[in-house]
């Protein structure tokens, strides 16, 4: 597993908070296939196979922690 760039920690920090390539390209002002040649690279370099197991992967490698992620409130309740 490969290490990931703080620019591709971040866009998979937005990919855990549920935004969309498009939101994350308006989020960060670059363009929407930018964001998915991000995210090629960071299915590669963790070997995942879709955005979800690329969120677990990372938490457990500790290249994203659990402070990365906000979980809105109502879902939070829903939750407990």
């Amino acid at each position: 597993m490969k290490t990931l760039t703080a620019r591709r920690r971040h866009i998979l920090a937005l990919v855990a908070n549920g935004n969309t390539n498009a939101q994350i390209g308006r989020l960060l002002g670059i363009h929407e296939r930018t964001v998915n040649r991000h995210l090629a690279e960071i299915f590669h370099a963790l070997d995942a196979r879709d955005r979800a197991n690329a969120v677990a992967i990372a938490l457990v490698a500790g290249e994203l922690s659990p402070q990365h992620i906000h979980i809105p409130d109502e879902q939070r309740e829903q939750a407990a």
